[in-house]
């Protein structure tokens, strides 16, 4: 019995000894070779990642996509949507017409030239707009000259000084024929009361200076070197749709109603009047009305 057992215990020694020893060899390194295929993927897997940075995807070489190839062409094709293409400097100089040098001089600022240009436009809106206000102004000196000479009652007379459109001097003809300025211009043979009017640059929107000339007069809101004291001669006062006309019915009114006289004074009635007098006084009088403002007589005055 003993040596029975001892025969079968030799024989499954000699059985395991003579097995395959290759079935051996997978069995105990079927773990390896596992995690070995696995490391040789992730190595084939980065070295088309990198293959793919090498070579772009679609040139030439690549006959069939690698594992890394269809993520790098989604990134492609979803850049353009997060962020415009530059364009590049020099192509941005060429399509400018002048290349790095046209781009170098837009930097660099305004060529001389291109300064003096811009300054000489610039001193060209103030020299234009001052013809425009020239031209303003001698059309509706023009048209007030046409309808004064068409008046039926003459009732006044326009002549130019030196022959300018913009310096007049106005023959007032009338006054009301029941006041006490009438019967002084009857019995002293004055014919007419002549006026001095210069229009300013920006006339119509400005008004006249207006002062007396001859014959030297008192009262009748006629102050020192013949100015003329009346709320619509002042800049506050003014209109442009006053004509001159008007403005001279508007005065021969005043002299009525205040009270106006031919100086018959001895020595005093010879004296001229003076533009420079009559500046000062107009604008001593304008400060103080404006400051202590018009009267405005009432409607039964006139």
């Amino acid at each position: 019995m003993a040596t029975l057992l001892r025969k079968i215990g030799l024989i499954r020694l000699h059985n395991r000894d003579t097995e395959d020893p290759k079935h051996h060899h997978n069995h105990r390194g079927g773990g390896g070779q596992q995690s070995a295929s696995l490391r040789g993927k992730g190595g084939a897997k980065s070295g088309g990642h990198k293959q793919q940075q090498q070579h772009p995807p679609g040139g030439a070489g690549d006959a069939s996509p690698g594992p890394g190839k269809g993520k790098g062409k989604r990134a492609a094709e979803l850049a353009p949507r997060d962020k415009p293409p530059q364009p590049a400097a020099g192509a941005a100089g060429a399509a400018g017409g002048g290349g790095p040098e046209r781009a170098a001089g837009a930097r660099a600022g305004p060529s001389p030239a291109a300064a003096a240009a811009a300054a000489a436009g610039g001193s060209l809106v103030p020299a234009a707009r001052q013809q425009h206000c020239t031209q303003v102004r001698s059309r509706r000196l023009m048209k007030e000259l046409q309808d004064i000479a068409r008046l039926s009652d003459r009732f006044i007379s326009v002549e130019l000084v030196d022959e300018s459109l913009f310096d007049w001097n106005v023959k007032l003809h009338q006054v009301d024929k029941d006041s006490v300025l009438w019967q002084d211009m009857k019995e002293t043979n004055t014919e007419f009361i002549l006026l001095n009017l210069t229009f300013p640059d920006n006339f119509p929107f400005s008004p006249p200076f207006m002062r007396v000339l001859s014959p030297r007069l008192e009262n009748g809101y006629v102050l020192d070197g013949g100015a003329i004291c009346m709320e619509l001669l002042t800049p506050r006062g003014w209109s442009s749709a006053y004509t001159v006309e008007a403005v001279m019915r508007q005065f021969a009114a005043s002299l009525v109603k205040g009270q106006g006289r031919i100086c018959r004074k001895a020595g005093k009635s010879k004296k001229s009047f003076s533009r420079k007098e009559a500046e000062a006084t107009f604008k001593s009088l304008v400060k103080t009305h404006e400051k202590y403002g018009w009267v405005t007589p009432p409607v039964s005055d006139g």
